[in-house]
């Protein structure tokens, strides 16, 4: 049988076709980049993970209003952002009430990257490298949420300009001013950390000086 040159979207007109396989091949092949994107973006393993599920669960759902008319990823990376939308109401009824947010560090897993290549900085010591993550957590935590979901879009799934604009509802101008905004603030906060970091050695240290 003739397939096109999407894989995911092959499976998915399987799925419309009822093959219960066909979804399962989609989980898995969607699964780990689901899970890594919603990580990234909350910071926290378990809520990924259920982010995920919820993704499924709405691309099952939507399975028969699917048209292979576009790449499959723009389709399910609409999903994820809507999805990303809902889990932020919820943040937002939270604080509302008075809960506090989740706490975790893995949304710096990999931004990192994106912070320390945007500013050149590269730490060569254990300690810096942890004060840079530290740092970069801030940095990230600064980022409104259509910022951080385009980087991450933009990055870690290596989207267009096109199909970040068409996930997240947005004209390409906004998406391509969302990722310089983002991107700025990155840089702009790295080259902080290093105008701070750069300190002279202690006295009687045998350095040079300044």
């Amino acid at each position: 049988m003739p397939t096109s040159a999407d894989p995911s979207a092959d499976l998915m007109a399987r799925v419309q076709g009822g093959d219960a396989g066909a979804f399962e091949e989609l989980v898995s092949l969607w699964q780990d980049r689901l899970v890594t994107l919603f990580l990234h973006h909350t910071g926290d393993h378990a809520t990924a993970e259920d982010l995920a599920q919820e993704v499924f669960l709405r691309v099952y759902r939507a399975r028969e209003g699917y048209r292979p008319t576009a790449k499959f990823s723009t389709w399910i990376h609409t999903i994820a952002n809507n999805v990303a939308s809902d889990l932020r109401q919820r943040a937002y009824r939270r604080m509302e009430r008075g809960v506090p947010p989740p706490t975790g560090s893995s949304s710096a897993i990999g931004l990192e990257q994106i912070a320390i290549a945007a500013s050149g900085q590269r730490p060569a010591r254990e300690a810096d490298r942890v004060e840079l993550q530290a740092v970069v957590r801030d940095a990230i935590a600064a980022l409104n949420d259509n910022q951080r979901m385009a980087v991450l879009l933009a990055k870690f799934e290596q989207c267009s300009y096109e199909e970040i604009a068409e996930a997240m509802n947005l004209s390409v101008p906004a998406v391509k001013s969302l990722l310089f905004r983002a991107r700025d603030q990155l840089r702009k906060a790295l080259e902080s950390y290093q105008r701070d970091g750069a300190r002279p050695p202690p006295a009687g240290g045998g350095g040079e000086g300044p």
